[in-house]
């Protein structure tokens, strides 16, 4: 094997998501002069951003003071925000907690703010690589120092061998890389392994969230109207909820997220939603639409207790790949843009990464995040306690004199209690039919012949023990149809439908057995999201 090509940098960002490229502007308006490389997964910045999304603006207007002269994308300020307790029937108004008021906020298109984001980034002189996913962590000699990202490599067949448009991805060296690739980074998880991140914090929590981008009937919608729901058809003792945001020339962004820390086995989080949609006071919104867009992603839920350490020698985490998402709020993109613009001024200021994980906990980010430590673990005992529990957070202002703890996703499913999952689903009169309608609207591409990019390490576990105790939880927990037990004449077997997967991390959070790895497939493959 030759020897690798290099590229040297004195900033490398791995991610164009808005932590990454919030941070690579702010370096660039410190130091314009310095050399700062973005590598992005996506064949184009944008392209595996998925979000609600209702922004708080006070990030973006300090990082980028004209922004709402000169942004071209979806920006609708909001108007009217409702939150509601769902039966099957109908609904209950409830109070709306203030960390969802939205008065002065904005509904986006998280894809399209980041492709008018990395434009900004490249016309300050960063330079922008997207379709370069990282493969590995590179170290020093020693292994305790962080020096840069390798690339993966282009054109393997699917045995792995090269095939004969093979390209050798080369090594991208850095005096400091910083990690922003978002919810469950397969290279953040590595780093958090490495150097034992997470040795003093709680395990992370998730939740999947899934989302349909509808063009409706003329004159359906009040542009700016925000709808959350909880409650039906969620089990009660399974946290997660809607949201319904009204969007301009009568477009719907509508969503579900299910916390992943669900103990049925038979739950699918996919069916949830498309049930949520024929409730009889949302399924008259949509009837008549056209889904435009589709797509799926898991959210970092942990919070303040969960972060792992966020600086380590050569490298720090940012943004979801750390997890400073507002459970409470249903915000992260202003956390993750924050996050990003302090570690810029803090490699400006310092010149070294060591002391910033504790600059990140006093700023005021930091302190949002501890405010509502409790909220998302006080909702492990169901809907009510957790609602009881954030009432009284909310009322203190996070002064209770505890701090909740979170558990692990992968080891609260209880074992099959003896009766088979029902795989009968309520009829349904709205699209998509299914999880494979759903991929196609999501445009998700990935080059057949490549190595399949979801390792699982024991396939006669999931052919066993898997079947035996929990019935194979990835053919439900995955919303986009992966996985598969199939029976032929060799026998049963997991198949891997790998060109389905939108790059949601769900399998690689919520396998009972930690089975299943997921890693960056081939540069530029993966879903399309358009508008998401």
């Amino acid at each position: 094997m030759s020897e690798r090509e290099q590229m040297q940098f004195q900033t490398l960002i791995v991610g164009a998501g808005p932590a990454g490229l919030a941070c690579a502007i702010r370096l660039k308006q410190l130091d314009p002069e310095q050399e700062i490389c973005v590598i992005e997964k996506a064949a184009v910045p944008g392209g595996h951003t998925l979000s609600g999304a209702v922004i708080e603006p006070g990030p973006l207007d300090a990082l980028l003071p004209h922004w709402r002269e000169q942004y071209p994308g979806i920006c609708v300020p909001a108007q009217r925000d409702e939150f509601r307790l769902l039966n099957a029937r109908g609904s209950r108004k409830l109070p709306l907690p203030p960390g969802m008021k939205n008065h002065g906020n904005f509904i986006v298109s998280l894809g399209n703010l980041v492709a008018w984001m990395a434009e900004q980034a490249e016309a300050l002189g960063v330079e922008l690589f997207p379709g370069f996913p990282g493969s590995e962590v590179l170290f020093d000699e020693s292994g305790q120092r962080v020096t840069g990202v390798r690339i993966g490599d282009m054109g393997l067949n699917a045995d792995g061998s090269p095939g004969p448009n093979y390209t050798e991805g080369m090594d991208l060296l850095a005096e400091t890389t910083i990690f922003a690739e978002g919810c469950r980074g397969h290279l953040g998880k590595q780093l958090i392994r490495h150097f034992r991140l997470d040795a003093d914090s709680q395990p992370q929590t998730y939740g999947i969230g899934m989302k349909e981008l509808w063009q409706l009937p003329e004159q359906r919608l009040e542009a700016g109207h925000i709808l959350h729901t909880i409650g039906w058809p969620l089990p009660g003792d399974t946290y997660g909820g809607s949201f319904v945001y009204a969007l301009d020339d009568n477009r719907l962004a509508i969503g579900f997220v299910v916390g992943l820390d669900y103990a049925d086995p038979c739950l699918e989080p996919f069916e949830l939603f498309q049930q949520f949609k024929h409730h009889p006071e949302i399924r008259p919104l949509l009837e008549g639409g056209e889904i435009l867009s589709t797509g799926a992603r898991a959210l970092v839920e942990g919070g303040w207790q969960s972060l792992p350490r966020m600086d380590m020698p050569g490298a720090l985490l940012i943004g979801d790949d750390a997890g400073t998402l507002n459970v409470p709020k249903i915000k992260g993109t202003h956390m993750a843009m924050q996050s990003g613009m302090l570690a810029a001024e803090h490699l400006h200021e310092q010149q070294q990464t060591t002391g910033y994980h504790q600059r990140f906990l006093a700023s005021a980010a930091g302190k949002e995040l501890h405010r509502v430590r409790n909220i998302r673990p006080g909702f492990h005992k169901g809907l009510w306690p957790g609602m009881a529990n954030a009432a009284l957070e909310t009322l203190l202002g996070g002064r209770t004199p505890w701090t909740l703890h979170n558990h692990a996703d992968h080891e609260q499913l209880h074992p099959l209690a003896g009766q088979p999952c029902n795989t009968q689903h309520p009829a349904r009169s709205l699209p998509p039919r299914d999880r494979l309608a759903s991929v196609y609207f999501a445009a998700t591409e990935h080059e057949e012949s490549q190595p399949v990019h979801l390792k699982v390490a024991d396939t006669e576990l999931c052919i066993n023990q898997c079947r035996e105790q929990y019935a194979n939880p990835c053919t439900r927990f995955c919303p986009a149809g992966v996985y598969e037990m199939v029976e032929d004449e060799q026998g049963l077997r997991l198949q891997i439908n790998a060109a389905n997967c939108v790059h949601c991390k769900t399998c690689d959070i919520k396998d009972p057995y930690q089975n299943i790895h997921w890693t960056a497939p081939e540069g530029g493959s993966g879903p399309n999201y358009q508008n998401l």
